[in-house]
């Protein structure tokens, strides 16, 4: 019997497969989807910092405007009970998808400044989430500013969120660091479960007819798995923490090299967004006859196997194979 399971902050979950962050985990119809094709866990849709800071300001205008006009201005204000941030609503929505599934459930905070907006972390937690996911995605644009100043603010917030609740907090990451091991070292210490690798950068385009910014979403490709199985093979062993891979992952062989990074998780959105929840149950079938085929009898099993620690020539993961890359396309005929 071929055992899938696998530990993910502190979770026993049934597969390592994860729906990371999307627009599926909207309804709760579509994550039951994905629980019934076998998804092991869901990462909520994110919560940005920009959000509940614009709706508490526009609560707080709404609040004030006309009150100092005069005393009847009061009868202006709005029905409190009526007024429902878009915050509030996620909470609830955790709530209200912990009571219709049985698999983990994974909020998710993007932000990168402290500040009030991080109670939001205490109550995505009592409105019973599993886990946190905080998505640290930013782009620095400020010569001024050094790479020292920005990653301190990261894991000042980081060790901030983890001393406010009690369930595990994973961080995901973008690769865009001046030294990403000793980031992610930093980042452990300061209490980080779990390191989910790697963020998506969507990046604007130019419309030169409009002269405006073009916004546009492409959707991942498994070309995108080398840089996070890079990482996670480096770093797999020398850091305490639970590895997440997430981008490219979009067939049963992604998962596997995944899991013989080092990863305890695969995250996949791209695949369910445009190749349907029903993906799930083919990877699963593909993954298992693999294990069989390989006389691989579980998931654990296979962890770790290709990471640094493990393979033969550790210097394949380093710069040494970057030159063998270029003198082999040298040699093509």
């Amino acid at each position: 019997m071929i055992d899938l399971s696998t530990n993910y902050l502190g979770l026993k979950l049934k597969n390592p497969l994860v729906a990371s962050a999307s627009p599926l985990s909207k309804k709760v119809e579509q994550v039951k989807r994905m629980e019934e094709a076998g998804i092991a866990a869901v990462v909520m849709y994110s919560l940005f910092e920009e959000q509940i800071i614009h709706e508490s300001l526009e609560l707080d205008y709404y609040l004030a405007r006309g009150t100092e006009s005069f005393s009847e201005a009061l009868t202006y204000l709005p029905d409190i009970g009526t007024y429902s941030l878009l915050p509030d609503r996620y909470v609830a929505n955790v709530e209200k998808l912990k009571k219709s599934v049985r698999i983990p459930v994974i909020g998710s905070l993007n932000g990168v400044s402290k500040g009030g907006w991080t109670r939001y972390a205490r109550l995505i937690q009592d409105a019973g989430a599993d886990a946190l996911e905080l998505n640290l995605y930013y782009i620095p644009a400020d010569p001024a500013i050094s790479a020292k100043e920005l990653e301190d603010v990261q894991v000042d917030l980081v060790a901030d969120i983890k001393s406010s609740i009690q369930i595990p907090l994973a961080v995901k990451l973008s690769p865009f660091y001046t030294s990403f091991p000793h980031f992610a070292k930093r980042l452990v210490t300061a209490g980080a479960d779990g390191l989910v690798l790697f963020n998506r950068f969507y990046q604007p385009d130019f419309d030169i007819e409009e002269m405006n910014i073009s916004h546009s979403l492409d959707l991942s490709s498994p070309s995108e798995l080398r840089l996070p199985l890079r990482w996670i093979a480096m770093l797999y062993g020398h850091l305490n923490v639970d590895f997440a891979l997430t981008s490219g992952i979009h067939s049963a062989r992604d998962v596997l090299k995944a899991m013989m990074s080092g990863a305890r998780v695969s995250m996949m959105a791209s695949k369910l967004l445009y190749g349907g929840v029903d993906s799930v149950s083919n990877i699963l079938a593909e993954l298992q006859n693999w294990m069989e085929e390989h006389e691989y009898t579980s998931i654990k099993q296979m962890q770790g196997s290709m990471s640094q620690k493990s393979v033969a020539e550790p210097a394949a993961f380093e710069r040494a194979n970057y030159m063998k890359v270029l003198s082999s396309f040298r040699d093509l005929p």
